[in-house]
């Protein structure tokens, strides 16, 4: 049975890129395996997809029992395929924290370390056989990591994730500031989506203090279209969080070249949870949180309820 791999839901340029990749690998390798999205890729990673010539994995809703996986890019159930409990996971490589709930019917290889970008570890885990990869695989890795460590401006970024960037681009002869340009202005591309999708574009399920959070994060380097549509996103929010199980959606605006976030403040518990968490005063319907960048080292550690 062909192997599937796969990163989290609402699939970002790392989850889709670090899925394809490590599929390659695998494949190159004589594994019977192929790789699969668990939603319509961000506009950025879409962008990539055709920058690099590599066509759309297919988009799955769900695994049947049984069905053999590597999972990338996340650990956390929550943004898992709801029967993953019930197939047969061989793998989970990983950069965030470990969260739990995840259970499996054998032994497996679980690889978690703390670089800012999967594809990095992917790297790191191919050794010599990564010289061998053609051209798409090292732009797909390369894209990841820029994305990633939004050009190495994130505080996630290690000497790693940036040294492996640079030697993929000048093996590539690619200007990391150009490309990094281009994905990003795709990223900030955001007018044909709906309130409803913006907010769950790159966003995540947390438990923070018992309570269901869904925490979103539009990165981008023209917030002030993101932010004029502030009044129809925070209108947007309780439908959201309803549907999708959350008791709150927190929405982060990442402003890339100021290296800042503006946190939308739709009412008086995520007021609460605002001052609580970055220790500001706040009166108004956001909060600007100057360099804050890194929803997994900035904002899910500090967030308290």
């Amino acid at each position: 049975m062909t192997t599937l791999v796969f990163g989290h839901k609402s699939p970002d340029t790392d989850s889709t890129g670090s899925a394809i990749v490590w599929a390659w690998f695998l494949s190159h390798h004589g594994d019977d395996v192929e790789p699969r999205l668990l939603g319509t890729p961000n506009t950025e990673a879409a962008w990539v997809l055709r920058r690099w010539g590599v066509d759309q994995p297919p988009i799955i809703e769900d695994v049947a029992p049984g069905q053999p996986c590597v999972v990338v890019d996340t650990n956390n159930v929550a943004e898992l395929p709801a029967s993953i409990n019930l197939a047969d996971l061989r793998a989970v490589i990983d950069h965030h924290k470990l969260v739990p709930g995840l259970e499996t019917k054998a032994p497996i290889e679980v690889t978690i370390r703390p670089v800012a970008c999967t594809a990095t570890l992917l790297w790191q885990l191919m050794g010599q056989h990564a010289g061998h990869a053609p051209t798409w695989v090292k732009g797909l890795a390369l894209s990841c990591i820029v994305s990633d460590t939004l050009q190495f401006r994130s505080p996630t970024t290690t000497p790693a994730d940036e040294r492996l960037a640079r030697s993929l681009a000048d093996d590539l002869g690619v200007d990391i500031g150009h490309l990094a340009a281009e994905m990003f202005a795709a990223k900030s591309d955001v007018s044909r989506f709906s309130e409803a999708e913006l907010l769950r574009m790159d966003s995540k399920e947390f438990t923070v203090d018992g309570t269901e959070l869904r925490v979103s994060v539009l990165e981008t380097v023209s917030p002030g279209a993101i932010l004029a549509r502030k009044d129809a996103l925070m209108a947007a929010m309780p439908q959201v969080a309803a549907q999708d199980g959350a008791e709150e959606v927190l929405l982060f605006v990442v402003d890339i070249l100021k290296e800042e976030a503006t946190l939308l403040i739709p009412n008086e518990r995520v007021r609460r949870i605002a001052e609580a968490s970055f220790g500001v005063a706040t009166s108004g319907d956001s909060v600007v949180l100057p360099g804050v960048m890194s929803r997994k080292k900035q904002i899910i550690p500090a967030l308290k309820v």
